[in-house]
C-alpha cells in the first residue's frame, strides 16, 4: 500500500511540476501580449505620428484638394461659357 502511494504521490509530484511549466508558459506569453498591445497602443494613438494623426492629416489633404478642384472645375467651366457667348455674338 505505501508503494501504490509512493508511487501515486510520484505521479501526483510529475503532473503538479508540469502545471507549474506550463503556468508560467502562460505567464510569459501573458507578457509578450501585454508588450505588444502596448506597442499598438502607441502606434494608433501616439499624437504626432499615430494612427489617428495621419488619418486628420489625410481627412484635411481631401477637404482642400476638394476645394482645389471645385476651383478648377468652376473657372474652366467660366471660361468655356466666356468662350462660347464670344464666339457666338
Amino acid at each position: 500500500m505505501t508503494e501504490d502511494m509512493g508511487r501515486a504521490l510520484s505521479q501526483l509530484d510529475a503532473k503538479m511540476d508540469m502545471l507549474a511549466m506550463k503556468i508560467d508558459e502562460l505567464k510569459e506569453k501573458q507578457e509578450d501580449m501585454a508588450v505588444d498591445i502596448a506597442k499598438v497602443k502607441e502606434a494608433v494613438y501616439h499624437p504626432d505620428e499615430g494612427l489617428y494623426a495621419r488619418l486628420r492629416q489625410l481627412e484635411s489633404w481631401q477637404k482642400t484638394y476638394g476645394k482645389f478642384i471645385w476651383m478648377l472645375v468652376s473657372s474652366t467651366m467660366g471660361i468655356l461659357v466666356y468662350i462660347v457667348t464670344k464666339l457666338l455674338s
